[in-house]
């Protein structure tokens, strides 16, 4: 993984030393609130429903074993004991004293991380496959692209002060698991022709109040050209979106205004003047940045590990476990695991002191001492030898993080919600809980197989609910929580967006709409179909109506105990 060089330290340093100065001086009452925000929105620092929340860069997913023990020491000693992994791949405290960010800050410095334009209008932290440089299915790895991107951005001039915020998602394999087709920009590494390396970029995706899908702006971009026609693109951004409405301030509506094929004109219009410039990648820049993403000193090992193989013959729970959360590597004899931060009772994404030492050891061990985040709010040990499988499984699950669960129904995306967050309309964690609840067979999760659930507490769509097969979105109605539900969005090369079902329902109804709506698929399903395949057939009406009838029912039965008692 990337290291700093003594640049990035003093950089970083050098930032803690400015943020310190600030908090002070508005603690001494010099310098005001008002004027303050900008300052602290750039160094991570929110201010929530119970006082601050500090979000902490985790580039493109990637954490050293020394740097998540790091966060573990710091939400002991600075939290409650426990971190909020994010759709960002970043992590959130939620309970840090205002006056202790600078010490926060200049612990993380101390192990090459910061909170570094986590939040503002500026260009966030780039995010990409978890799976990285391990899956078998990727032209490339993309880690030093994102790194590329992460270096250009960090601190760019023009860029701090966009119209709104401005994502970025890399993607270099068959399928795409970093959602680019969602995101203000989303990069898809591929070959031409020739078979040069470069990029297809999508621009104008994003969720939120308006969610779109991305649209191809150039289908393809030399690597050399990377910076300067991403320079290009958000100037054209930064000269036009608007300012005037923060909700229509971000990309996609100005490439919605303008078109698609006029926006890219445009592009290229600005490209010209800086195409060859100063910013124009190197091989041997990008070189000297790839040279951090080696490979490591992989053993050679037989594709098939028979201890392995008789593990998972003779238990069924560790077979279960294999089967949703081991998945292949490019390297014979190793595999990469996902652990689960989805058990019952526990917030998703959420993960204690405890576990994150633990994580880290099993890094340590296992992988090389390196983990990743998922933009699914997990964590990947990338780098597991098979015949470790069945003892990384036992450790994780002695610390409640190998609930065989990845990519069902429990395998929820969620955001803190109303419990924490001051923009939402409704709370998400409980929901998520009760869903979990209702569903807390995992033999029958397994066999309802592949089903995405995300749960947003409002429109800023932080639980990426528009492009789950089911989503929940809260809303706000008549100072109630309500909850709006989605069906049929999804992910991956054929990236859909969900379409609302009707009129918005209950806490108390949630998960019963959730079974109602699985019900359909249960029944109407064919041997090969998941639940996406299933509604693509059907369309939205059977699930639509059978939603809506325990309500009915419902109604007439109140109707019919008020007409008894008249």
């Amino acid at each position: 993984m990337y290291r700093y060089d003594s640049i990035d330290q003093q950089l970083i340093n050098e930032r803690v030393a400015q943020y310190r100065g600030q908090i002070a001086r508005n603690l001494a009452g010099t310098l005001s609130d008002d004027e303050l925000r900008p300052l602290r929105l750039q160094n991570g620092l929110y201010i929530q429903r119970h006082g601050p929340m500090l979000r902490i860069a985790i580039p493109y997913g990637l954490l050293a074993a020394d740097q998540l023990r790091k966060l573990a020491d710091i939400s002991r000693r600075y939290d409650k004991s426990v971190g909020h992994f994010t759709t960002r791949q970043n992590m959130q405290l939620n309970w840090p004293k205002f006056e202790e960010t600078p010490e926060i800050l200049g612990e993380l410095a101390t192990v090459e991380m910061h909170a570094i334009q986590t939040s503002g209008n500026c260009i966030r932290n780039i995010t990409t496959d978890p799976f990285a440089g391990v899956a078998p299915d990727e032209l490339t790895d993309p880690r030093p692209w994102c790194e590329v991107l992460r270096q250009w951005s960090t601190f760019h001039p023009e860029f701090a002060f966009l119209p709104r915020k401005f994502k970025i998602a890399v993607n270099a394999a068959a399928e795409d698991r970093a959602v680019i087709r969602a995101h203000d920009v989303g990069l898809e590494i591929v070959t031409n022709e020739s078979g040069e390396i470069g990029v297809r970029v999508f621009a104008g995706g994003g969720m939120g109040r308006t969610p779109v899908i991305g649209k191809v702006v150039r289908e393809f971009l030399p690597r050399q050209h990377l910076l300067t026609y991403l320079d290009a693109l958000l100037r054209v951004y930064n000269r036009y979106g608007r300012r005037d409405n923060m909700y229509k301030a971000r990309i996609k509506i100005l490439v919605n205004a303008l078109g698609v094929e006029e926006f890219a004109r445009q592009v290229e219009e600005e490209w010209a003047f800086i195409k060859d410039g100063p910013a124009t990648l190197t091989d041997g820049e990008f070189n000297r940045i790839a040279a951090h993403f080696a490979p490591p000193a992989y053993e050679s090992l037989p594709a098939n590990d028979t201890a392995f193989d008789e593990a998972v013959a003779g238990n069924k729970a560790f077979a279960a476990w294999v089967k949703r959360s081991v998945r292949p590597h490019k390297v014979p004899g190793y595999a990469a695991v996902t652990l689960s931060l989805k058990a019952a009772g526990v917030a998703p994404g959420d993960i204690s002191d405890v576990q994150m030492d633990a994580v880290a050891d099993l890094a340590d061990r296992f992988s090389f001492g390196e983990l990743r985040v998922t933009h699914e709010q997990n964590v990947v040990l990338a780098d597991v030898r098979q015949r470790d499988l069945l003892e990384v499984w036992t450790l994780a699950r002695a610390q409640g993080l190998a609930t065989a669960n990845i990519g069902l129904l429990t395998d929820m995306i969620c955001c803190p919600g109303g419990d924490l967050c001051a923009l939402a309309n409704a709370r998400s964690v409980p929901i998520a809980q009760a869903i979990h609840q209702k569903f807390d067979d995992l033999d029958y999760l397994h066999d309802l197989g592949d089903i995405s659930l995300n749960i947003s507490g409002c429109m800023n769509s932080c639980g990426h609910h528009h492009v789950a097969n089911i989503g929940v979105l809260g809303v706000d109605k008549n100072n109630e929580e309500w909850y709006q539900v989605t069906v049929g969005g999804q992910q991956g090369n054929a990236t859909t967006l969900g379409k609302v079902i009707g009129p918005s329902f209950s806490a108390e109804e949630v998960p019963d709409v959730v079974e109602a709506l699985v019900n359909v698929y249960v029944e109407n399903r064919t041997d090969s179909e998941r639940f996406i395949d299933t509604f693509q057939r059907l369309g939205i009406e059977p699930f639509k109506e059978r939603a809506y009838q325990g309500r009915d029912r419902k109604k007439t039965a109140k109707q019919a105990t008020g007409e008894a008692n008249v």
